[in-house]
């Protein structure tokens, strides 16, 4: 544990900054999972899941947790997928 005051913040801040970015980061892999699995399985839904697992990408890269290019190859596979099933 850090004695100085400003390290004590740091690692309060840092804590509370890595707790938001794992809830950012797991909500946006389960979105990813569900748009990928309705898109397998040529649910109703797929155009709605895969909508949302796009914003959660495109709010994870605003954020810094995933690369802005990331982002975007995993939206086009999952595009080209969807696509591909009609």
């Amino acid at each position: 544990m850090p004695n100085i005051k400003s390290a004590i913040k740091r690692v309060k801040t840092s804590e509370a900054s890595n707790a938001q970015n794992t809830t950012v980061k797991s909500t946006m892999r389960t979105a990813v999972k569900k748009a990928e699995a309705a898109i397998v399985n040529n649910d109703s839904n797929t155009q709605a899941a895969f909508a949302a697992a796009a914003s959660k990408l495109d709010k994870a890269a605003a954020k810094g947790l995933i690369h802005k290019n990331a982002a975007a190859r995993k939206k086009s596979r999952m595009m080209k997928k969807m696509n591909a099933n009609g």
